[in-house]
């Protein structure tokens, strides 16, 4: 028989039937076999656990933060010192030290901040890979691991020059400032390079000069990221206890000048108020309850942990506003 007799006699129909043979024979129609289907699932329950696992130390030191602190947490714990406090004299709160923390971490912030955005500037657009751009990155990874005591024993001996006793809020500043520039550093680094170079050549293309396409283009796109990149350096030094111990200290006074005197921090004051353990109440005295001590610092904990949600809270609102709007 011909090829014109067979194309002839084919009818639409058989045509049709033969191409739907063939669409249910490709294997992009075919179900999934019964091994890939059984190993989709165990990797789903896999890691459905994995997550539920991860959880469980989040949402445990929630609750247990949030029911021994709610109790203590009041409007009179938040705006009182510690002047007056012995014992287990009920009062007392955290004023001194919210102030000591949001200072001491607003000068670390300024200082660490341009120096890690600035130092991730030269290794994305002028580095060029060079042995200055090697070394730098070298000594920001040593300074990832380094310890927070080592930090403040290295900002403690920097002001011991000048005086051995001098305690002070800017030298808990600097130590932060340590800990903090390495992470601003690769976190800021990372946020560069995810800006396309495609931005980069068009300014390039229309004349602009380097160090305007790094303000106008790289720097405005990556606002958001950066932004980023400082709040969770924050997050990083906001309860550091060891390096502000040596070098803030500890008082039960309000003190809100950085530069001289000793200046209450809410890690220390949390650290400070537990260590002291049960207090001793002599019997039929009112007003006094022995484990106010652990009341105050669970207190202290539960303000520490909100303080840093009001501050991602702010980060984002930053990050919406400095990201790049569509359509421009």
């Amino acid at each position: 028989m011909s090829t014109a007799t067979l194309g002839t006699n084919t009818s639409p129909k058989d045509v049709s039937d033969s191409d739907n043979n063939r669409g249910h024979q490709s294997p992009i129609h075919e179900s999934l076999p019964i091994g890939r289907k059984l190993t989709n699932g165990f990797v789903t329950v896999l890691v459905t656990v994995a997550f539920a696992l991860a959880m469980i130390p989040l949402v445990t030191v929630l609750v247990t933060v949030i029911s021994n602190g709610y109790l203590r947490t009041t409007w009179d714990f938040l705006v009182s010192d510690m002047v007056g406090m012995f014992g287990g004299k009920v009062g007392g709160g955290i004023a001194h030290a919210l102030v000591g923390t949001t200072l001491v971490t607003l000068w670390a912030t300024l200082i660490s901040a341009p120096i890690g955005i600035f130092t991730a500037i030269y290794l994305v657009e002028y580095g060029n890979n060079g042995l200055l751009s090697k070394a730098t990155t070298f000594f920001v990874d040593v300074m990832t691991g380094i310890p927070s005591i080592v930090a403040g024993l290295f900002a403690a001996s920097i002001f011991m020059l000048y005086d051995p006793s001098y305690r002070a809020g800017i030298i808990g500043a600097i130590a932060l400032s340590v800990l903090m520039i390495p992470t601003v550093v690769r976190s800021s680094e990372e946020m560069l390079r995810l800006v396309p170079n495609e931005l980069r050549e068009a300014a390039y293309a229309l004349g602009v000069p380097k160090w305007r396409v790094v303000v106008k283009v790289v720097l405005r796109t990556a606002a958001a990221g950066l932004t980023t990149s400082v709040m969770l350096a924050i997050a990083r030094v906001i309860g550091e206890t060891a390096p502000l111990l040596i070098t803030a200290g500890f008082i039960g006074r309000m003190n809100a000048n950085v530069m001289d005197g000793r200046m209450a921090t809410l890690p220390v004051y949390i650290y400070r108020q537990y260590s002291q353990g049960l207090a001793t109440c002599r019997e039929g005295v009112a007003n006094c309850v022995p484990t106010i001590n652990y009341e105050r610092a669970w207190a202290a904990a539960l303000v520490l942990i909100l303080l840093v949600m009001v501050l991602n809270l702010i980060a984002r609102v930053i990050a919406k506003i400095f990201a790049p709007k569509g359509g421009r």
